[in-house]
């Protein structure tokens, strides 16, 4: 059985990770969030006023959308939504985005405010769900943060960092962070959500053929929970450039 790749990687290595801030100037919380081929622009905008379906005074919401863009593969393909409806697959991703980041705020501190994460992505190649929950929580806590300054949130606002990573089994064996081929090749392939602590906050996934024995499915969830510290080192690196404190944000 092999050890290494089609790229070279080991079955326990993540591609390499680039978190840039600030691309755009309009947008409370802005990311450039990149791993291995797959790139993925997030921006956290901030509003006043929560759903009127809330009902709950002084509780905030959060919420995502995801996009591709035409170019994101190398085929061209028709934007979505230009019926006015979304596909399923877009649907399903953009939810999964939103409950993940709201698991992290404690949105009964937001006050009547709505966040609103925006996943486009600019280049595909495996694990773009992943890669925009992880970019949207530095987004989500840069928009945090604006709040923090201004005396419009205090600590306590951040219930605990996130990240996500998609893992598969390949030839019988686990193998974390797929690229678009081990994703189109894989046996079975979750996406993780979770704390670098290893609290889970979402396991997302399916088998593609024959059910998936449990032991190798607590293989794959523990390789992914073990990459959560470094995903979530990276995060923190990115913010502490921004002169965030994710300290003051925890409490």
């Amino acid at each position: 059985m092999t050890t290494t790749r089609h790229d070279g990687r080991s079955s326990s290595a993540l591609r390499p990770i680039s978190i840039e801030l600030g691309l755009q100037s309009n947008p409370e919380g802005s990311v450039l969030y990149r791993c291995g081929g797959t790139a993925v622009l997030v921006a956290a905008s901030v509003a006043e006023g929560s759903p009127p379906w809330l009902d709950e005074p002084g509780h905030g919401w959060l919420t995502a959308e995801y996009a591709m863009h035409p170019r994101a593969n190398p085929e061209r393909r028709r934007r979505d939504g230009r019926s006015g409806r979304i596909d399923g697959r877009t649907a399903e991703i953009q939810r999964l985005i939103g409950r993940a980041l709201r698991s992290c705020v404690a949105l009964e501190r937001l006050g009547d405010r709505s966040i609103t994460i925006d996943c486009d992505v600019l280049d595909a190649d495996g694990g773009t769900r992943t890669a925009s929950v992880t970019g949207g929580f530095v987004a989500t806590a840069l928009a945090l943060d604006g709040l923090r300054k201004r005396g419009l949130v205090g600590p306590g606002i951040l219930r605990a960092p996130i990240a996500a990573i998609s893992v598969g089994l390949l030839e019988g064996r686990p193998v974390l962070d797929l690229d678009y081929v081990e994703d189109r090749d894989a046996e079975v392939d979750l996406n993780v959500v979770a704390t670098d602590e290893g609290a889970l906050v979402e396991v997302q996934g399916t088998s593609e053929g024959a059910p998936v024995p449990r032991a190798h499915f607590d293989a794959m969830v523990d390789l992914a929970l073990g990459a959560m510290p470094a995903i979530v080192t990276e995060q923190r690196r990115a913010l502490e450039r921004a002169g965030v404190d994710l300290g003051r944000l925890l409490g």
